[in-house]
């Protein structure tokens, strides 16, 4: 694959497999799968995310790394850790197993393949074929961060920025048992977020860190070229006086000083 339209980093652990679940679902979606497979690709996906959480890592957990790509012709998703690699176990019969799911995620995918080794982390990247008839998004060759916070991290090309955040953001909001209208509001939020244009990110791709906290979610938006935080908020306005600045707790632009000097810009949505 030349370009990457997804790449999702985010801690190993259960409850965030049903986020890379909506990224990725977001992302076929808008490519053109068929509902039958888009449901493969979310059991696929599903199946892999759990290997890293059963078997990466031994105590602390660590990052898991999702990246999506498409050529026109198909759709190829990698699930990666840092961890151990795959460690089979002894089943009751005494054979050797890896336990992974590995025939279910043959039988759904149209080809898979596995990479990595003990102590180097592994890589499972499973394709699924497109309907050739569908448009090409532009490329990015963006690159996975170096080390995964506490955060949920999201970079995604601007095209099929909207589906996959709103699926993203809802189950993320959903997990931290917000209500409806609370959902709701946070959906028109990220809609609002994933209408800017690539071109007022520093990186050419839209970047959302998602936290969730106490009853809360911190929505970091950026690194964002100079202006383009208060810009953002000015389109918050519409057109009968009010503002959806009120759907949250608060809209902010914060700066942080980046590599080399250079100063980031950053919108931080509290909800």
């Amino acid at each position: 694959m030349s370009g990457r339209e997804l790449i999702l980093a985010l801690p190993a652990r259960p409850e965030n497999v049903i986020v890379v679940r909506q990224a990725v679902a977001g992302l076929g979606e808008a490519l053109g799968l068929s509902p039958q497979r888009l449901d493969d690709l979310k059991t696929v996906v599903s199946e892999a995310c759990n290997n890293v959480i059963l078997h990466a890592y031994d105590d602390d957990r660590g990052p898991l790394e999702v990246s999506a790509s498409s050529d026109g012709s198909a759709l190829e998703v990698s699930v990666s850790d840092t961890g151990g690699g795959f460690r089979p176990e002894t089943g009751t019969d005494g054979q050797r197993s890896l336990g992974l799911g590995l025939p279910l995620i043959a039988s759904l995918s149209d080809s898979f393949a596995i990479s990595g080794s003990a102590g180097v982390g592994t890589t499972m990247t499973v394709r699924f074929e497109l309907d050739v008839t569908q448009d090409v998004p532009r490329e990015w060759n963006g690159s996975v961060p170096a080390e995964t916070r506490e955060d949920l991290e999201l970079r995604i090309v601007e095209q099929m920025a909207r589906p996959v955040l709103a699926r993203v953001i809802g189950a993320v909001a959903a997990r931290a048992d917000f209500s409806i209208d609370r959902l709701n509001d946070i959906v028109l939020l990220g809609d609002a977020v994933s209408s800017q244009p690539a071109d007022q990110f520093t990186a050419g791709c839209v970047e959302v860190a998602i936290r969730d906290g106490d009853g809360t979610l911190d929505v970091r938006v950026g690194p964002l070229v100079e202006g383009a935080g208060e810009r953002f908020i000015s389109q918050l306005d519409i057109p009968d006086g009010g503002s959806l600045r009120s759907l949250a707790r608060s809209v902010e632009v914060e700066t942080e000083q980046g590599e080399g000097g250079a100063t980031a810009e950053y919108l931080v949505i509290e909800v």
